[in-house]
């Protein structure tokens, strides 16, 4: 893994401004250049005034913390919709499965776009869709399953558009530090908005005692986020931060920028533990308050959930959960990168490896203890959780500071496809196979 470059301390040099000739040359380079090369010296101008690009930082986390609660909602009531749509483990995987498929096929239309056209006009677009569909996915009747999986989908269109060109826009507001501690507490909001998904998700169901007012708090809240991008989030040049905010107006095919990028090995390696890390969490967030609802049955704990509402017990804790480990690990795991990049120059990966691979016992215990005890589980559940979350921050920043800005978005496309659709596209689906159950009785 090849070092983050620093910003160059000295205020009396000037930076050369990135050129459509420096790129190129950049090109001929082996390249897995970090931007310290097109980074200007701390003392230029920003292109976007600092408060402005911290209102706009503070709209995107929020909606992205909405993209999450989105995606584990119906994992917080899956309970519930498997009992009204009387639908076995490996047909209620299709949920999770076709939003993730639409999601990865799309996200590489939006990087084309994203790499050559406004971004934030597509991501408005993108997210009228998702709010639409996934409001319309609420009144959906018990007899019109595959109806809901196709909103479901659809829902995928905007959450593509957002998680590929949101953080390419914040990598050309920061540089450096500052970005890096920027995009910690933007990616944080994964395990966060995971949780908050299950806890409004189950929360809103009890609540209601109609599991459809949970699929509709999202769009509602989403209405905010997209009155907040409009008016409050500005559009900065691409490579803004390093050229003076004048940017870079031309651009290369779209064949020599996969190409580009594809040379890269720290890119082409971070993105095969990305796909890993998506099919271990896919997996495990969508399955594991069902999975813990199970283990309360054999345990005797509670009778099985046969009418609406069901106990929301499970998901309101491991939401909890969720929230807090996806904090504290993304807090951990981003201090940890700053603080040994310049004495480890592998540290990044070396830290993702480290959780990666010290969750693995932690889960497979879980599956174990659970039919004994509930407590035991969630220790296990909390530790595992922890130490995967120290991976997500520092990947994203991998991501951007070995790619140049130009082809940042398309560099994000390519790995949303490959991370899900080998990795959390196929396995709840994969799970509920594994796992077949009795179909259950409609309502």
């Amino acid at each position: 893994m090849e070092p983050k470059g620093s910003e160059s301390p000295s205020p009396t040099v000037s930076s050369p401004r990135c050129s459509m000739a420096s790129v190129s040359a950049l090109d001929d380079m082996y390249p897995s250049h970090s931007l310290a090369s097109l980074t200007p010296n701390a003392a230029d101008t920003p292109s976007i005034p600092p408060k402005r690009a911290y209102i706009a930082v503070a709209v995107l986390c929020y909606i992205n913390l909405l993209n999450y609660m989105e995606r584990y909602t119906v994992a917080g009531v899956l309970s519930i919709i498997q009992t009204v749509f009387a639908l076995s483990d490996s047909t209620a995987g299709l949920l999770q499965t076709m939003f993730i498929v639409s999601l990865s096929l799309l996200a590489p239309v939006f990087g084309y776009f994203g790499d050559r056209y406004n971004r934030k006009h597509i991501i408005i677009g993108g997210l009228i869709v998702w709010f639409a569909c996934a409001a319309g996915s609420s009144f959906v009747g018990p007899s019109h399953f595959w109806l809901l999986v196709l909103l479901r989908s659809l829902v995928g269109v905007g959450e593509a558009s957002y998680s590929t060109l949101a953080p390419t826009i914040i990598a050309d507001l920061f540089t450096g530090s500052k970005r890096s501690l920027i995009i910690c507490i933007f990616y944080i909001c994964i395990p966060v908005g995971s949780g908050l998904g299950y806890i409004t998700g189950a929360g809103t169901a009890a609540l209601t005692r109609d599991w459809r007012w949970a699929l509709r708090i999202t769009p509602i809240l989403g209405l905010v986020g997209l009155a907040l991008l409009v008016f409050l989030c500005p559009h900065p040049p691409r490579e803004a931060t390093e050229t003076q905010g004048e940017g870079v107006g031309k651009r290369s095919s779209y064949l020599k920028d996969i190409k580009y990028i594809l040379k890269i090995k720290s890119y082409v390696w971070s993105t095969l533990g990305v796909t890993a890390l998506a099919f271990l969490t896919g997996a495990l967030a969508f399955w594991m308050p069902t999975f813990l609802s199970r283990a309360h049955v054999t345990q005797g704990i509670r009778p099985p959930c046969t009418n609406e509402p069901c106990d929301p017990t499970d998901s309101l804790i491991f939401g909890v959960v969720t929230v807090a480990t996806g904090i504290i690990g993304g807090v951990t795991g981003s201090a940890l990168s700053r603080h040994f990049r310049d004495k480890m120059p592998n540290a990044d990966p070396f830290i993702c490896v480290v959780g990666m691979i010290g969750s693995v016992p932690c889960l497979f215990i879980t599956i174990f203890v659970a039919s004994a005890s509930i407590p035991a589980t969630y220790v296990f559940i909390f530790i595992g959780e922890l130490l995967l979350s120290l991976n997500w921050a520092v990947l994203a920043d991998m991501l951007l500071y070995v790619v140049m800005p130009t082809r940042r978005a398309t560099a994000e496309a390519l790995q949303i496809i490959v991370g899900h659709l080998l990795g959390d596209a196929g396995s709840p689906f994969l799970l509920g196979v594994v796992r077949p159950t009795t179909t259950p009785s409609p309502v």
